[in-house]
């Protein structure tokens, strides 16, 4: 994939997400807030998007696979481990094999090829439109958050947001470019799924107030 301003920014604002998630857990000594479930489902897609990665030939994409598989097991292990008594598994409680279910259905039905690593690459790319969903669902259930875990989340929600105009620009300069149908679609709906996050973002932490939802 060639890069552009629009890529580069997207995958730097996901890395900046996971570096802040784990400055929250190691510098508060705490997981509070954080979906546990939402965390295993991104090593997943991780695991299953980066199977390519002995035959990664890109220096740039073998360090970020590399740095996005090793801070997600880390991120694992310190939630799973010595600040599991921070995290509440009565809020974390939605059904994930939905999710699970959703992603291999629709891998199973629209992949770009019927080989192992296309199958696996469309069910990572689906898993990561909905990973976020038992984190927003607990978000909803807590119905507020720390200014760091908002912060979190809105660097992983710009990371998919700013990859739609990467896609535009390479359909506009590239004309060899084909279009990845799966990527856009899976990629606009997790956008979608944060939008009402982004609005209170911007109208309540921007402005210095607490992340509260709405009555």
């Amino acid at each position: 994939m060639a890069l552009n301003l629009f890529r580069v920014a997207g995958d730097f604002s996901h890395l900046a997400s996971i570096f802040i998630l784990l400055h929250k857990i190691i510098q508060l000594k705490s997981c509070s807030g954080i979906s546990f479930k939402s965390q295993l489902l991104y090593l997943l897609v991780y695991v299953t998007r980066y199977l390519d990665l002995p035959w990664t030939t890109s220096p740039y994409n073998f360090i970020f696979k590399v740095l996005f598989i090793s801070s997600q097991c880390y991120i694992i292990y310190l939630m799973a481990t010595a600040y599991k008594p921070t995290n509440d598994p009565n809020l974390d409680t939605f059904r994930v094999e939905f999710l699970l279910a959703f992603a291999a259905v629709l891998a199973g039905l629209f992949p770009v090829r019927y080989t192992v690593l296309e199958l696996c690459w469309a069910f990572s790319i689906w898993l990561e439109s909905v990973a976020i969903l038992p984190q927003l669902f607990m978000l909803q259930r807590t119905g507020e958050a720390e200014a760091i875990t908002a912060h979190y989340l809105f660097a992983l929600g710009m990371y998919r947001a700013l990859y739609i105009p990467n896609w535009i620009y390479r359909y506009v300069t590239e004309p060899s470019h084909r279009i990845d149908t799966i990527a856009v679609v899976a990629g606009v709906l997790q956008t979608i799924l944060y939008s009402d996050f982004f609005w209170i973002y911007y109208t309540k932490v921007m402005k210095g107030e607490k992340f509260k939802l709405p009555v």
